[in-house]
């Protein structure tokens, strides 16, 4: 765990786990957005796109809360906006065409 300050109103921050993932690697990374309260994780997966990773984010109107989800597609135009029952098949597909 993380003794560092807050990031987001969290600690440890998706934001700062991702932003380490999106450095080491790199297009080999696939961040994934759930449902969630506040913005935590749209500035992480900016940089896991940058990176050249793949980007995930579930569709908001299967979010139980559409907070997390609408931040990160309004400051990531992710690869895919899924609905929750549909990311594991996806992630799935995207193993068998290894």
């Amino acid at each position: 765990m993380s003794v560092e300050g807050v990031v987001n109103y969290a600690r440890p921050s998706v934001v700062v786990v991702f932003e380490s993932a999106a450095d080491v690697y790199g297009q080999r990374l696939i961040g994934i957005i759930l449902t969630g309260a506040n913005k935590d994780g749209s500035q992480g997966l900016r940089k896991i796109k940058e990176a050249g990773g793949l980007t995930i984010v579930q569709s908001p109107e299967t979010s139980e809360v559409a907070d997390m989800p609408e931040a990160a597609i309004a400051v990531v135009k992710p690869d895919h906006v899924l609905p929750l029952e549909n990311i594991g098949p996806f992630l799935r597909k995207l193993e068998s065409e290894g």
